[in-house]
């Protein structure tokens, strides 16, 4: 038997625990899962003849090094801080790795070891990073094996609600981290490229910055940048590429709104409030208002904001509950953007039978035989329940594919990496099609820069 060992089983693993134990019987595997409350673990799974369930503290050493040990390949859908101290596990007792999170500068810094033993260290393998990775170089790869020149890249993404399911004036529910939501876009400047000119948004300006586009069948969006475009550039071979922009998906109005939010401090987790336990919605909101003995929090807020009473974006707020005196904040403590994320987590959950929506949005510019292109290319995934989410399916499918690819010797390059090799991509982006995870590809007119205009950039 290979034994596979997954640490963290949270919201985003039904998909990955189901194909391991569908193909356990037929590829000899057994799945190990160590969880700091294997309680939560659904009974199918835990009661599986192929797998094992164990209450693992990843910051106990002894025991984590003990299941690492005992293992073939390792699987971290821990928070992205703790996958370290596995890597270095890994490294000790020679075992591959794989996560879905962003490569930080110290699994980095493993590369050499991992090259010297040989050991796969695959990172980014999940939805966004993961499949925009492997999608986008697909269609890169092939531009190129023509003689084409990429001029553009434009890439969005973004889990959101399915249509049926979107009965709200914000047009979403938390299909994942609601913290990772409510923190989106802090931690400095977003930069990217657009026609040749570099290009900065600070956080206080990010979600008034935006961009529009249409999915077919699905209506419009829009999108606001990711912090750090530029970080792609050499690895998907666009040194020379005159736009690079990454951003996240919403429905159009969303970001407008939001940044509410951002003005007036509400999703700083840089501090504590005193005697939050207990504290009010409205209170909470007057918190960052000005004093007034006579105007209401209401009114005070729209003047603070210069928000009429018929704008949607007050709409909006009504809708939130944020002016109720009676709902109570149970959290001692807590930061703004935990109080935030408690007020939203009350309004935008899923029910039981609420299905999410992924959307990933490609756009390709390039120069072929002196012609200008354009190839426009987007992915829709529904949802099954809150359990078997579309976001646990795009970001669980292409970990366990790579992790089973891997043990297989159907990836064999060492070292630390991210799946933007064709021997990665290519069976994997083939496989998720059997799942309905496929992207429609559009030739459309050109759209980018126009060099005899005159104008500042």
């Amino acid at each position: 038997m290979r034994n596979i060992l997954v640490l963290g089983a949270g919201k985003s693993t039904s998909y990955l625990l189901d194909y391991f134990l569908e193909k356990a019987a037929s590829e000899q595997l057994h799945l190990t899962i160590g969880d700091l409350n294997p309680d939560a673990i659904a009974d199918p799974i835990k009661h599986h003849d192929s797998c094992s369930v164990m209450q693992l503290d990843i910051l106990e050493e002894t025991s984590r090094k003990e299941a690492v040990a005992a293992s073939d390949i390792v699987v971290s859908m821990l928070p992205p801080s703790l996958h370290i101290k596995v890597a270095e596990d890994c490294i000790a007792f020679e075992k591959h790795l794989v996560t879905a999170s962003y490569v930080s500068e110290q699994i980095k810094a493993l590369d050499a070891q991992a090259k010297e033993k040989g050991l796969v260290f695959m990172n980014e393998i999940g939805l966004d990073p993961g499949i925009d990775h492997m999608s986008a170089m697909q269609i890169l790869d092939r531009i190129r094996e023509k003689g084409g020149k990429v001029l553009l890249f434009e890439s969005f993404c973004g889990g959101l609600v399915a249509p049926e399911y979107d009965d709200n004036l914000w047009n979403y529910k938390f299909t994942w981290n609601p913290r990772n939501v409510v923190l989106a876009g802090q931690g400095g400047a977003a930069q990217f490229i657009q026609e040749g000119t570099y290009k900065y948004i600070p956080y206080h300006k990010l979600f008034r910055r935006t961009e529009f586009f249409e999915v077919e069948g699905y209506g419009h969006f829009e999108g606001y940048a990711n912090r750090d475009s530029l970080n792609y550039r050499e690895a998907y071979g666009l040194q020379d590429v005159l736009t690079l922009y990454r951003g996240t998906m919403r429905r159009v109005g969303f970001s407008r709104a939001w940044d509410i939010f951002i003005q007036l401090g509400m999703t700083d987790d840089s501090y504590t409030l005193e005697d939050s336990e207990g504290m009010s919605f409205r209170e909470f909101i007057n918190l960052f208002l000005p004093y007034s003995p006579t105007d209401s929090v209401e009114l005070k807020l729209r003047h603070y904001l210069k928000i009429a009473q018929d704008d949607i974006k007050w709409l909006k707020l009504q809708e939130l509950d944020l002016f109720n005196s009676d709902k109570r904040i149970p959290l001692k403590n807590a930061s703004p953007a935990q109080i935030l994320q408690y007020i939203l987590e009350d309004s935008w959950t899923l029910k039981e039978d609420e299905k999410d929506m992924i959307v990933m949005y490609h756009k390709f510019g390039f120069e072929l035989n002196g012609i200008k292109k354009q190839i426009d290319a987007h992915m829709v995934v529904l949802g099954e329940n809150r359990t078997h989410t579309a976001m646990a399916k795009t970001v669980g499918l292409p970990v366990a594919m790579a992790t089973l690819a891997i043990l297989n010797k159907e990836i064999t390059t060492p070292g630390v990496q991210i799946p933007i090799q064709k021997e990665v991509y290519e069976p994997i982006l083939n496989e998720l099609a059997q799942y309905g995870i496929v992207f429609k590809e559009f030739e459309v007119p050109y759209l980018g820069y126009d060099p005899e205009a005159v104008y500042d950039k």
